[in-house]
């Protein structure tokens, strides 16, 4: 997260998830060092805008990286259990 930070960028999570759940969630992983946000009602209406809600009822494991001046710069993503390489994340936002 350090690495983000000095490039200053937020990291935020966002998930359909109720904020009880994903506060149980970052407790249980003993703190994650950056926000995450519940987009469980109206349900999944941000996952839908962006293109990535699953017909199951989440969210498509993906990255979103936005420039300063709100623009979308990169869309990456993932299997569902496949971690985002935060190297390479780290490396598109040097380039920005």
């Amino acid at each position: 997260m350090r690495k983000f930070a000095d490039y200053n960028t937020q990291v935020l999570g966002i998930s359909t998830d109720s904020p009880y759940t994903l506060a149980a969630f970052a407790e249980k992983c003993g703190g994650l060092g950056y926000p995450l946000l519940s987009d469980f009602w109206p349900h999944g209406q941000v996952s839908l805008k962006y293109g990535v809600l699953r017909e199951e009822g989440f969210p498509q494991r993906s990255v979103f990286i936005i420039d300063k001046q709100g623009n979308l710069n990169t869309i990456k993503f993932y299997e569902l259990r496949q971690q985002p390489d935060n190297q390479e994340l780290l490396d598109i936002v040097k380039k920005l």
